[in-house]
């Protein structure tokens, strides 16, 4: 999905959502605001020295154990492996993953992958972390799980920017919300201007139409 003449700023500390249907350029905008996707015109901007990290709806996993899939990146960013691996665990239990530590990756349940990838994200200590519709085919209990490892990422200072069509998870989660249409921003609020109805519908009558079609 194209996105058309798009000027976005995102300051440290915020926890923004990008909400819309299928195909509105959600995912798009996180591949160009992590810098997978170069912007075809304008520049992309981020600050000095700042650390990202992406989560996507499915992970990928390596073939080996859940302890290297966070150690491996690490290595390859420069630490020995000793100490990769010894950040690995640290992050494999902040994420309730420790006891699978030596447990093959592709093996895992989706809600336990994710959680890995989330262990992976924590070990980098990301100043800017983006989400891809992190939670979008996990059950309820493996939903709260990951939910609450973001909510965390939230309160350690981490910024958000994530993808998401649960609009219940965007009020828990966000503090400013995205509504994007078919690649055009329509609506840039805070997240209480947004779901407030009148507020949205004097803004953008288009996602506030949206809003009224979606349940929480």
């Amino acid at each position: 999905m194209a996105l058309h003449a798009l000027d976005l700023r995102i300051d440290r500390g915020e926890r923004v959502a990008l909400i819309g249907s299928n195909g509105s350029g959600k995912s798009t905008l996180l591949r160009v605001l992590h810098g997978l996707v170069r912007p075809s015109t304008g520049s992309r901007r981020r600050e000095a020295h700042a650390r990202e990290a992406m989560v996507f709806q499915r992970p990928f996993m390596l073939r080996t154990s859940a302890v290297n899939n966070v150690a491996l990146g690490l290595w390859l960013r420069g630490l020995r492996w000793r100490d990769a691996r010894a950040r690995a665990l640290d992050a494999l239990g902040r994420v309730g993953l420790a006891p699978m530590a030596q447990r093959h990756a592709p093996a895992l349940s989706g809600g336990q992958q994710q959680r890995l990838a989330l262990a992976r994200a924590w070990s980098l200590a990301p100043d800017v972390l983006f989400l891809d519709e992190p939670t979008s085919s996990l059950d309820p209990h493996a939903k709260r799980e990951v939910e609450s490892l973001v909510a965390a990422f939230a309160q350690s200072g981490t910024t958000l920017v994530f993808a998401s069509h649960n609009l219940g998870q965007v009020k828990r989660l966000a503090t400013r919300v995205l509504y994007l249409e078919q690649g055009q921003l329509l609506a840039d609020l805070p997240a209480e201007r947004f779901f407030d109805r009148e507020v949205l519908r004097g803004v953008s009558p288009p996602a506030e139409q949206f809003l009224r079609g979606e349940s929480y």
